[in-house]
């Protein structure tokens, strides 16, 4: 399988690359981003997109795949409506019009997050537009398409955010995943668990198109 990941520098891209790096069945992983992964390995290529909101300059680049893994994504604090729907909606929406068009038999997983609104009546900004982003995911022609939205994620392996606002609540509370855990095993999953599940969707499928943190792990178990 050969994959394509956009994201990969961020905590979720991070536990993604892993798990593509680790997997035999991955043939090569091709990390789309602004910046380097400053990462060398033997099936690991890199394509620093400058304009990201454009890819048909770099169409041909992105033919001949299986998958993409689209984890790319920034916190909605501080941002406009309009500023946060160019990332979150419009970057992935422009990846996936010219991905469908050079891979219509790839399978396209969009990382949201627990409570996106596909209705557009949520009240909540993010919730809304991250609602956007997954709709215009399944309205282009990809041979499966679906949505992963996570609730708590465990970074491990060593993994961090490029979040500083996340550094630091992990930092204070990530002594809490084993008791949500404990209370609530359905409502928290890892990185590792998400970079496992989008690999067995993206060979076998999954029976729901908008997996939640329960979906993530029952698929991650079943890699």
């Amino acid at each position: 399988m050969k994959v394509i990941l956009f994201g990969a520098t961020g905590m979720v891209g991070q536990g993604v690359l892993r798990e593509c790096l680790l997997d035999a069945g991955v043939e090569r992983v091709l990390a789309v981003g602004r910046r380097p992964t400053g990462r060398t390995e033997p099936k690991l290529e890199e394509l620093v997109v400058a304009e990201m909101q454009d890819f048909t300059p770099v169409a041909d680049r992105l033919a001949g795949y299986d998958a993409c893994f689209f984890c790319l994504g920034v916190t909605s604090v501080g941002m406009t409506e309009a500023d946060y729907r160019k990332v979150t909606r419009d970057i992935p929406a422009a990846a996936a019009r010219v991905l469908a068009q050079k891979n219509p038999g790839m399978t396209f997983i969009l990382v949201t997050g627990a409570g996106t609104d596909g209705t557009g009546t949520s009240k909540t900004m993010w919730a809304r537009v991250k609602g956007e982003a997954e709709n215009a995911i399944f309205e282009q022609p990809f041979h499966g398409k679906y949505a992963f939205r996570p609730g708590a994620i465990q970074p491990l392996h060593g993994i961090t955010s490029r979040t500083k606002s996340y550094r630091v609540l992990l930092a204070l509370f990530g002594w809490i995943f084993p008791v949500l855990r404990a209370l609530s095993p359905n409502s928290v999953t890892t990185t590792e668990r998400v970079g496992l599940a989008m690999l067995n969707v993206a060979r076998r499928g999954y029976p729901k198109r908008i997996l939640e943190a329960s979906d993530i792990n029952v698929a991650a178990g079943a890699a």
